[in-house]
């Protein structure tokens, strides 16, 4: 058999979101192959949307000299295939999950080059419960199922060199050293892109020394060589910590921005619950003022009586209370909503997430659909009332919210329009919602109260149950129903034989599935009340 004839393509497959430059860098691969004296083809295979589908680059790469002793073209594959891919490329840590499960990375074949920053995906946004994917069994997936692992944030890197990730995984790709080409042939290709070229290569050299760290003197993919070399030098950063970005309160720290007897009295808790009451406190504040904040802390001090007398050292009873209470006082409304919209950081993060030039314009388009109970909830308590008790109001209004509008907020219209509904903040508090949910949390925190007399651990769990209040319209709906069932079976509850696991088992139903199918499953499955005694 004719030598030529082993000689097999090398494979790569990029996996990246829109808007992250994965078509350039697939351009740059066969730009850099083609003067490298290869064959090169490059195939997309779009996904569904930005977040339920990355867009797939594949490219196969063939030699011409083996070409040419051959005597004819090379097929190549328009995608890839499980168990049959050199090189993939993840522009973000789940990207990395989805090749592993589609089977593009095999552990006698495959080098696997991954950003270990997270973009979360829509099941985990949507998700009733904290619906994150650990991060750190991913990467240690990656470990398991590579030949060859190379991973760091990149986009870390693209952010500090004014870039977007597509030149860091060219750069890492480069110092992975497993292509048949040199790093400055990899530069050339950007150059001759004629794009963003100065941050480009900077973002590039950024990655090729990060790349260089984990890889130890591997030898690269030519025309003979039939898999990707091992390499143990990868010590992966540590992503198992869920709570890394939470603000922290130290003894003694100032605490910037908060006014001083607030600072003063959040510095009086214990860990856990102090970190959690330090962001209870810069919430509230952001969402309202400063005597929204003390009203916040107010309401937290029968709770750090009740832990001192009955807790058993964790804090779990003060910590969880002022995580839900934060939550509870900084309810979503359309003030809130239009507050977001209109502040300046908003329109500067849009800015540098589209790399706004300065001979560019911007615009932005808000799609918005408020109903009718959510501009009842707006406006003052009596007349809010009145309008949802008046049919004839009622349709009125109904007739105005039955589509959505576009409201463009880069405009001078669109941005007094939502300027105006933001400016009612400090009305907020004669609203009809404000009313209502202040009634709600008093009655949580009564029952929270109550039952840490009785039980500790159940009370721990009924301050738990808080979280299954959020979101707006139906999502908040169908939780506030949930939420009620459960404060309405709590004297059930207490009287099993493990009122806190079991307080925690139907917590869960209730956060499994939007239907409600296992929560109706397990109240069914709860034993029966004791019958009193005759």
């Amino acid at each position: 058999m004719n030598a030529a004839n082993k000689v097999r393509p090398i494979s790569i497959a990029v996996l990246a979101m829109g808007g992250e430059g994965g078509g350039v860098l697939a351009d740059w691969i066969v730009d850099l192959a083609e003067h490298g004296g290869y064959l090169a083809q490059t195939t997309s295979i779009p996904g569904v949307a930005q977040r339920t589908g990355a867009t797939i680059y594949y490219i196969e790469l063939f030699p011409k000299m083996a070409a040419q002793a051959a005597g004819r073209e090379p097929v190549l594959a328009l995608a890839p295939m499980p168990g049959d891919v050199d090189v993939v490329l993840a522009s973000e840590l789940m990207e990395a999950g989805r090749a592993i499960q589609r089977g593009f990375v095999t552990p006698d074949r495959t080098t696997l080059i991954t950003s270990t920053h997270r973009v979360y995906a829509m099941t985990e946004r949507i998700a009733l419960d904290d619906g994150r994917v650990d991060a750190g069994e991913i990467l240690r997936a990656c470990r398991r199922a590579a030949k060859q692992l190379h991973a760091f944030d990149m986009a870390a890197l693209a952010e500090a060199t004014g870039s977007v990730i597509s030149a860091v995984l060219l750069g890492a790709l480069a110092g992975a050293g497993v292509l048949p080409f040199q790093r400055m042939a990899f530069e050339a290709a950007i150059r001759r892109g004629g794009v963003g070229v100065a941050a480009s290569l900077a973002a590039f050299s950024a990655a090729f020394e990060a790349a260089q760290d984990t890889t130890r003197s591997a030898p690269v993919l030519g025309p003979t060589t039939q898999s990707l070399p091992a390499s143990s030098a990868l010590t992966p950063p540590t992503l198992d910590g869920r709570d890394a970005d939470a603000p922290r309160a130290v003894p003694g720290e100032t605490l910037v921005g908060i006014p001083a007897d607030i600072a003063q009295e959040v510095q009086q808790f214990t860990e856990p619950a102090a970190s959690l009451a330090r962001a209870g406190v810069e919430r509230v504040l952001d969402y309202q003022d400063a005597e929204y904040a003390r009203f916040y802390l107010q309401r937290l001090r029968p709770i750090r009586e009740l832990e001192s007398r009955h807790g058993d050292g964790s804090s779990r009873l003060l910590a969880e209370t002022a995580r839900q209470l934060a939550l509870g006082m900084s309810y979503e409304d359309t003030v809130r909503v239009a507050e977001l919209k209109i502040r300046p950081d908003r329109f500067q993060r849009v800015r540098d997430e589209v790399r706004l030039g300065e001979d560019q314009l911007l615009n932005i388009a808000e799609f918005l659909h408020p109903r009718l109970q959510e501009i009842a909830d707006t406006l003052p308590e009596r007349l809010g009332a009145w309008l949802l008790r008046t049919p004839w109001a009622r349709r009125f209004v109904e007739r105005f919210t039955r589509r959505g509008r576009v409201l463009k907020t880069s405009t001078i219209r669109g941005f007094l329009l939502l300027y105006v509904v933001a400016s009612m903040k400090p009305w907020r508090r004669g609203s009809l919602r404000y009313k209502a949910e202040q009634t709600l949390l008093e009655r949580w925190l009564d029952t929270v109260r109550r039952t840490a007399e009785r039980s500790y651990a159940l009370a721990v769990e009924v301050a738990e149950c808080r979280n299954l209040v959020k979101g707006y319209g139906d999502t908040h709906e169908r939780g506030r129903g949930r939420f009620d069932t459960l404060m309405q079976m709590l004297p059930q509850i207490a009287a099993s034989d493990d009122p806190a696991g079991t307080l925690a088992t139907l917590r869960k139903a209730a956060l499994a599935d939007e239907s409600g199918a296992a929560f109706s499953a397990a109240i069914k499955q709860m034993p029966a009340p004791p019958q009193a005694a005759e």
